[in-house]
């Protein structure tokens, strides 16, 4: 039986990259199979992105369409189109054409080497500096407090195998981060340095308040580092706090000298105040991922689907 492959694209603000990212994948992967499908997941776009997308299925039946009820986020609506793929193997690109459909067939040769997943890693990023910059650190910050090693420049561009993609699927967590998850799993891992291309159309809604929650979701979930530094620090305030209360006493009976009063116990109280209130928001912040969970709703709502089994208003 010849090789399956399934692409799947979220696809948010993207209506005119549609029809451009459908010749170009078509062009690719008729090099490596006549059997793939491209798996277009509407992720709730204000926009006309359903309708390029139903327009495109309809013309070409390898063109599979998911609509979400509402906006559930990127890495949900990847999440809905994995759920959905049926290829050997399957890859995730995003659907502006920043992702080079024509990258796929490097992908799939370093696969072939023996690796299960393979990314994409941007040598030369056409994103804004202060993208790139908040990118840079957040990958510093989860090398530095977890256990998951991100490299430089990595993407949510990939190609995995069948295994990964059904053991991907397994994890329903609510604090969903693709790549994270994907490096978790502990599957062999290769990269491939990719041409970064600049977005074919249209403007992205990926904000720096975006990118700090989706940061702090991402730590929070695959690290609990953060507890055992407000541990840590709370400890080494007390210790400052004892010695600098036996130092207050040595200065009082052995040197003469008063305490002074009223200036150091208010910054003590203001700074004590301060560590309390961080580490209570930080428990917090874990507290509320655990309702998340205990919830146990659908990581996403399909409201209706092109060229798949009829399933509207399903959820997963």
């Amino acid at each position: 039986m010849s090789l399956m492959i399934s692409v799947v694209a979220p696809a948010y603000r993207c209506a005119s990259c549609l029809k451009e990212l459908h010749r170009r994948l078509c062009a690719t992967l008729e090099q490596l199979t006549p059997h793939f499908e491209i798996i277009l997941v509407n992720d709730a776009s204000p926009e006309n992105d359903w309708q390029v997308i139903c327009e495109l299925a309809a013309l070409d039946p390898r063109v599979k369409g998911i609509n979400l009820s509402r906006n559930f986020g990127q890495h949900y609506a990847i999440a809905a189109g994995i759920d959905h793929a049926r290829g050997d193997w399957v890859v995730v690109m995003d659907a502006d054409l920043q992702d080079q459909p024509e990258e796929i067939l490097r992908l799939h040769v370093r696969a072939q080497e023996g690796y299960d997943v393979v990314f994409a890693t941007r040598g030369n990023r056409q994103d804004p500096f202060l993208k790139k910059l908040y990118s840079r650190l957040f990958t510093r910050v989860i090398n530095a407090l977890s256990s998951v090693h991100v490299v430089e420049g990595l993407s949510n561009f990939s190609i995995f195998s069948r295994q990964v993609a059904d053991h991907f699927r397994a994890l329903r967590e609510r604090a969903r981060s693709f790549g994270l998850l994907m490096l978790w799993l502990g599957f062999r891992v290769s990269y491939v340095e990719v041409v970064h291309g600049a977005r074919y159309a249209g403007t992205t809604s990926y904000t720096f308040l975006k990118a700090l929650r989706f940061a702090l979701d991402s730590l929070v979930s695959q690290s609990d580092q953060p507890l055992r530094i407000s541990i840590k620090l709370g400890f080494l305030t007390s210790a400052l706090s004892a010695s600098y209360a036996c130092w207050l006493a040595i200065r009082y009976y052995l040197l003469g000298v008063a305490v002074a009063g009223w200036t150091s116990v208010m910054v003590s109280l203001f700074f004590l105040t301060g560590v309390i209130l961080a580490d209570l928001g930080i428990i917090g912040l874990y507290l509320g991922k655990v309702f998340d969970e205990a919830k146990r709703r659908p990581l996403y709502v399909v409201r209706e689907q092109c060229n798949l089994p009829d399933e509207s208003s399903a959820s997963r």
